[in-house]
């Protein structure tokens, strides 16, 4: 089976989502709760690699401490950023998978399948009722 890592906050509904799709895909990811397991500095400059973002890319706003560290000031470095991160994981937006077709911020958490190592899904309804159809599109390896 192919190797998955989730970086999940269990109180996520899009995170739940994700994991729902992953596990309804077939998949058992290795999930790392963050909040409670940290990122380093480096691995989160690998996920950044990966993905090919800059670090305001996965920077969370809402219901962290965004706003009282200043953190929209563009005065700070993006090394400057990651330290925040590690300091404060929260501000780690979510949920970020890595499968072996690539890494990617999930949200809204069908973004998912475009990264999953498996074929065309059936349908998957999400916490909200909402339904999912999957068409069958991945990124190449």
């Amino acid at each position: 089976m192919a190797d998955i890592t989730l970086f999940h906050n269990p109180a996520c509904g899009t995170s739940r989502n994700v994991l729902g799709l992953l596990k309804h895909a077939g998949l058992e990811p290795q999930v790392v709760e963050y909040l409670k397991t940290p990122l380093t500095k480096e691995q989160l400059r690998m996920l950044l690699q990966a993905m090919d973002v800059p670090v305001r890319a996965i920077l969370r706003e809402k219901d962290t401490p965004y706003g009282e560290l200043g953190l929209a000031d563009p005065k700070w470095s993006d090394d400057q950023l990651l330290d925040f991160i590690v300091q404060h994981p929260i501000l780690m937006n979510r949920p970020i998978v890595a499968t072996p077709l690539g890494v990617k911020l999930c949200r809204p958490s069908e973004e998912v399948l475009e990264i999953l190592p498996v074929g065309q899904l059936k349908p998957f309804t999400k916490s909200d009722g909402e339904q999912v159809v999957d068409d069958g599109q991945r990124r190449e390896a």
